[in-house]
């Protein structure tokens, strides 16, 4: 099985995922992608739910209002989302990156791949597979997104994946490089699978049972 058959099986089990237009990745704007992407880190979504309430209600997640907030009022906002120590200077490092861009996802959105990458890993805070969310998501940049649950997936299809993130992402790019629509597609599609199929027991009574992969 390669890994466009691989896309096709699960997008003809699973069905289409419509996680933009539901507002599961996109969220109300691509500003609140990016604080919720830094506010998830090591812990749970319904944690940040509360901490992106208390955002809305104090910027409406503009970068420039987020950035007129002391580093106390902001910390106040976003504790629900805990580790608020290193996530406040994270949130003001990325809002202070995107201010020399003058806050314009246009402008952003033009930069090429490659140095919108850089510069966002260049942020303390900000790592490999959040980077490639943000560049993705809110950027519109079409990559491979190496979370767990692609992990771990391609360990039941015997297709175990190095250990360094940029490894691991090379050595897919060789096999695939989908455009952006089918992407945000596999991506969803490798998530919500995940979500369901949580042991070897499960993935072994699923669709993909018996599956290998071959990049």
């Amino acid at each position: 099985m390669t890994i466009t058959e691989l896309y096709q099986t699960m997008l003809s089990e699973m069905g289409p995922r419509h996680w933009l237009t539901a507002g599961i990745a996109p969220a109300e704007t691509p500003w609140e992608i990016l604080w919720g992407g830094v506010l998830v880190q090591n812990t749970n979504w319904r944690n940040v739910d509360y901490a992106l309430m208390n955002l809305k209600r104090a910027t409406q997640f503009e970068p420039q209002a987020l950035l007129q907030l002391s580093s106390a009022d902001l910390t106040a906002l976003v504790r629900p989302a805990g580790f608020y120590t290193r996530k406040v200077p994270t949130l003001q490092r990325l809002a202070r990156w995107t201010a020399q861009y003058e806050f314009n996802l246009t402008t952003l959105r033009a930069l090429p791949a490659d140095q919108l990458r850089q510069e966002l890993k260049a942020l303390p805070g900000i790592g490999d597979e959040t980077a490639d969310y943000f560049s993705m998501y809110v950027f519109h940049n079409p990559t491979i997104i190496v979370d767990t649950y692609l992990r771990r997936l391609l360990t039941w299809l015997e297709q175990p994946l190095p250990r360094q993130y940029m490894a691991a992402q090379a050595q897919l790019q060789q096999s695939w490089q989908p455009d952006l629509a089918t992407a945000w597609e596999a991506h969803a599609l490798v998530v919500d699978f995940g979500k369901q199929v949580k042991t070897t027991a499960d993935f072994k009574a699923s669709f993909l049972a018996g599956q290998r992969l071959a990049l």
